[in-house]
């Protein structure tokens, strides 16, 4: 258990190292943005914990973070569920939650839905693509 504790908090110090050190040599500002395709609240707390590191280790004024829903975890946006809390908190940190509108359509699923705190973008999978072709990190927990 110790190990892949340590492997995981590893993992996300190389990606923190590699984010700064492409902003840097840009001069723009890092962004990580995580896919959160699972309808698991244990997996969710997981991404949301790495979300605040980040923003604890970097400076959440210095990094720009976007958790990107879709597919099964979009369940996890809804306004009862088990992180709903948490998810608000997030956001008022900084922490943009964004919620695929493809999802939404199969799943008949409308904005008053889903936590206030998400807002829809048109298909999850594209916003990811485009963050990472505009040089952000990728997580997925």
């Amino acid at each position: 258990m110790f190990f892949k504790t340590f492997m995981k908090f590893a993992a996300l110090a190389v990606i923190l190292a590699f984010a700064s050190g492409c902003a840097t040599l840009t001069g723009a500002k890092p962004g990580v943005v995580i896919q959160m395709s699972d309808n698991d609240p244990a997996k969710w707390n997981l991404a949301l914990n790495n979300a605040k590191n980040v923003q604890q280790e970097m400076g959440k004024d210095k990094v720009d973070i976007e958790i990107v829903a879709y597919g099964p975890g979009i369940n996890m946006l809804k306004f009862d569920s088990e992180v709903a809390n948490r998810v608000t908190e997030a956001e008022k940190s900084g922490i943009a939650i964004r919620a695929c509108g493809n999802t939404m359509k199969a799943m008949k699923l409308t904005d008053k839905d889903l936590n206030s705190s998400a807002k829809v973008v048109p298909a999850g999978v594209i916003e990811i693509m485009t963050k990472q072709e505009a040089g952000w990190t990728y997580i997925k927990p």
